[in-house]
């Protein structure tokens, strides 16, 4: 199953109607970090939810900020890299937030 596929493609945010340029890779707003519920798996825009994903909190990891998305129509979420020309202020801000994913139905916390 290919777990990957680049579709560059130009869009308007549909939360803050700033203007981006794709470039393949791009999955998020630069301006406001939301994203939309478009793909199964990255880049394949198979799902059919379209809900808006809102950017829930940044973690760093070996020196990357990675955005947890949640859609707020089905609350699917997915983390995703930083870009370079992501609003940096709204990453630090963000990665001061401790992130609230809820637990698959039926799953118990680990302790």
């Amino acid at each position: 199953m290919k777990r990957f596929t680049r579709t560059t493609e130009d869009f308007t945010c549909e939360q803050c109607e700033a203007h981006v340029t794709g470039s393949g890779y791009t999955n998020h707003c630069p301006s406001c970090l939301w994203s939309k519920h478009v793909d199964e798996n990255p880049g394949d825009r198979a799902s059919e939810c379209h809900g808006a994903m809102e950017p829930v909190s940044v973690s760093v990891l070996a020196g990357t900020y990675r955005i947890l998305h949640r859609c707020k129509k089905c609350g699917f979420t997915r983390p995703q890299d930083a870009a370079k020309e992501d609003n940096q202020e709204l990453l630090i801000d963000l990665s001061a937030q401790p992130a609230h994913v809820p637990l698959p139905r039926g799953e118990k916390p680990k302790r």
